[in-house]
């Protein structure tokens, strides 16, 4: 990326087994996901998550399938094709070295361009997880881009009464597949101030946009007393005003943080597919090969009817 929205082409020395540090391995990218936390970089802001403000070749993107060209770890050996995170979020590159703990081996009968649906939903099992036992409740999830639908089947399959997506944009025709009992097709501060009492109240309320402020206030002004507050995602501010009286009155309780133990909830990500095998079908819509990368990267982020997950080829 040379500048917002701008890509080019460019040759740097290739990275050896040599550059390895315990623990890394090096992998030849076949595969590279478009996820909402590339965006403010994409678009030209400065997150605080962000280690430089270096615009560094393979950047921004972490999502990635591989092959295993080099390990110093003994989790990993060469020739294995896995899935996880480029952990310096410069996974845009014929080859790049990551930590072994964050990425792992998958299901070889799935394509590197499926594959890559294991890494956000791997950290959406995670966050499910964090939210302890939603059965019988009544879940919503704001945003029902790529990580909000996987959201809405997450806890739909986690025994959830009643799931409520709200989204801008209309997908009421496909939601149904992940779940999704009521569509909402509203912005989140109507559907919030639409709720007149209680009984219509979420339980647990899913904030799987991010990005802005309003979204993170509407899901407290939209939560039943006692309720819970997941936000998801990478704040693109480091402070975040939140309205403590309703979050006292109500009794909120509200989780963030990122994603840990990764390969622990990568292959719990490869198991919940082989259970749901229609599940990634359903949720990659769009794939691009590398030297269109513009292309997949403007896709992305201009979100429509139709598109979930874009995803960018770079080997079979």
């Amino acid at each position: 990326m040379t500048g917002p929205c701008s890509f080019e082409t460019v040759e740097i020395p290739a990275p050896v087994p040599d550059d390895l540090a315990d623990g890394e391995v090096l992998l030849q990218v076949l595969a590279g996901g478009l996820c909402g936390t590339d965006r403010p970089y994409y678009q030209g802001s400065v997150s605080t998550w962000a280690e430089s403000d270096d615009l560094i070749p393979g950047f921004p993107m972490h999502e990635i399938v591989g092959e295993v060209v080099a390990a110093r770890t003994t989790d990993h050996q060469v020739g294995d094709r896995v899935v996880g995170w480029a952990t310096r979020l410069n996974g845009l590159q014929e080859l790049i070295i990551t930590e072994g703990s964050s990425v792992h081996a998958y299901d070889s009968s799935l394509r590197p361009a499926e594959a890559i649906a294991l890494q956000p939903l791997a950290c959406v099992i995670y966050a499910v997880e964090r939210l302890g036992d939603v059965s019988g409740q009544h879940c919503a999830v704001i945003g029902q881009g790529p990580i909000g639908v996987l959201f809405s089947h997450v806890l739909k399959n986690a025994r959830a009464r009643k799931v409520t997506g709200v989204d801008r944009i209309d997908r009421r025709d496909i939601l149904g597949d992940f779940g999704v009992d009521d569509p909402v097709f509203l912005s989140s501060g109507r559907w919030a101030a639409a709720l007149t009492d209680d009984e219509d109240r979420p339980d647990v309320i899913v904030e799987a946009v991010g990005h802005q402020v309003s979204t993170l206030t509407h899901a407290v002004a939209a939560a039943r007393p006692l309720g819970r507050i997941l936000y998801f995602g990478v704040p693109d501010d480091s402070v975040y005003p939140i309205d403590m009286e309703k979050m006292v009155r109500k009794h909120l309780t509200l989780i963030s943080g990122s994603t840990l133990e990764r390969r622990r909830v990568l292959a719990a990500a490869g198991e919940y597919v082989k259970a749901h095998p229609d599940l990634i079908r359903t949720l990659v819509t769009h794939e691009f090969k590398v030297d269109a990368t513009a292309e997949a990267y403007r896709t992305a982020f201009t979100p429509m009817s139709g598109q979930l997950k874009v995803v960018i080829t770079m080997g079979d």
